[in-house]
């Protein structure tokens, strides 16, 4: 079996230490030894969500982290107003109806970021109990102001939960200057980290709603992972080899430094925006509000996604992500998050050029490259 180069928003490829991690013999859930572990996780994370507020350990996707922020807020009826414009925003919506909630849509054209100000609207016409946000929007590429609905969130005394699933690790998120109430992460992007676990954050303010509350969920309730975590444990068996991994990865995020690692993920982005419009492409999110750690982009006219991903794919082997939903088939995506350097990006650029120029589209080959080495020139 061929092995593709992943260059999609997650799962991301893994470095040597976090694969040789995840072989170590097994250790008990219950013991000291593991209970050091989750310990270095925990603080490891609280620094890179940038929170002193108490941060849980789960055993799901962070689907599921997203899952239990939602269950072990809501009750029967409560309002939600949830910023959608992509498809994990949208998530937010079906979760909120779920459990019996109401949910207030503040709808985002597919593309373009959340105007605060239709929030602050949303929220003026509702008895709204939290405001949901998916901070990095990678089904379009967005990137939305997070700080500015934080604000909002607070001004009418909201919790603002936030899935930042593919921005921790790879971009700003400062869970607690932009009150965050429940700021949820997942392993398997910018952190470096086997699919399969999810981070939570959650501050006072979400805790006394929590405790009000009578969730309807038993293995995503938030609270029995507060009580198991002040016995530095989990309430339920975690993965032990996952956790083993995510240790590893941590690690190097601390080593590389979280603004050094930064920087890296948004040079990768300016170098992918400017490799491609030098290629003739056209960028599909709105370049202002664009993601640092994937970017989407629009399938020329005349070609099919089999034209490009399919191509990268079959030829050199390279794996890239496609549109979902309403845009399936119109775009294809880059991902450029997790330990994605200078090379990795160079030969997918490359490969892209001679998959358009074969595909028939009138491109001059280097011109991507260029433009990209122009930017890693600039720093």
């Amino acid at each position: 079996m061929r092995r593709m180069k992943l260059m999609i928003p997650g799962p991301v490829e893994l470095s040597p230490e976090v694969l040789l991690a995840m072989a170590r013999p097994m250790m008990g859930h219950r013991t000291p030894d593991f209970e050091a572990i989750l310990e270095e996780c925990w603080s490891g994370l609280k620094e890179i969500f940038q929170t002193k507020n108490d941060m849980l350990l789960i055993t799901g996707s962070g689907t599921a982290g997203m899952d239990a922020a939602i269950a072990s807020t809501i009750k029967e009826g409560d309002e939600y107003v949830c910023i959608t414009g992509g498809k994990f925003g949208e998530r937010f919506v079906e979760m909120v109806k779920a459990y019996g909630g109401v949910p207030r849509e503040v709808k985002v054209e597919w593309g373009r970021a959340v105007d605060p100000a239709e929030v602050d609207k949303a929220l003026s016409q509702s008895k709204a109990k939290a405001v949901t946000l998916t901070h990095n929007e990678t089904s379009t590429g967005v990137l939305h102001d997070a700080e500015a609905v934080g604000k909002v969130a607070k001004k009418h005394g909201a919790l603002f939960i936030m899935d930042a699933i593919t921005s921790i690790g790879g971009d700003y998120v400062k869970a607690d200057e932009w009150g965050v109430d429940i700021c949820i992460a997942g392993s398997q992007k910018c952190l470096v980290s086997p699919p399969g676990l999810a981070m939570v954050s959650v501050s006072p303010k979400a805790w006394e709603v929590i405790g009000k509350n009578k969730t309807r969920n038993y293995y995503l309730n938030l609270a029995s992972y507060k009580k198991s975590m002040e016995k530095k444990t989990t309430p339920f068996t975690p993965s032990v080899t996952l956790i083993y991994g995510l240790q590893a990865a941590l690690r190097a995020i601390k080593e590389e430094g979280l603004e050094n690692r930064i920087k890296r993920h948004r040079l990768m982005a300016r170098a992918t925006r400017e490799a491609v419009k030098a290629m003739g492409l056209e960028l599909y999110a709105d370049e202002g509000h664009a993601s640092n750690t994937v970017t989407s982009i629009k399938i020329p006219q005349g070609l099919t996604d089999e034209d490009v991903r399919g191509k990268m794919k079959k030829e050199h082997g390279i794996l890239l992500a496609g549109g979902q939903d309403q845009i399936k088939g119109k775009i294809f995506r880059i991902g450029h998050m997790g330990n994605v350097e200078y090379l990795d990006l160079m030969s997918v650029l490359s490969a892209l050029e001679l998959t358009l120029k074969k595909a028939g589209r009138d491109i001059e080959l280097g011109s991507g490259l260029g433009a990209a080495q122009r930017v890693f020139l600039q720093g």
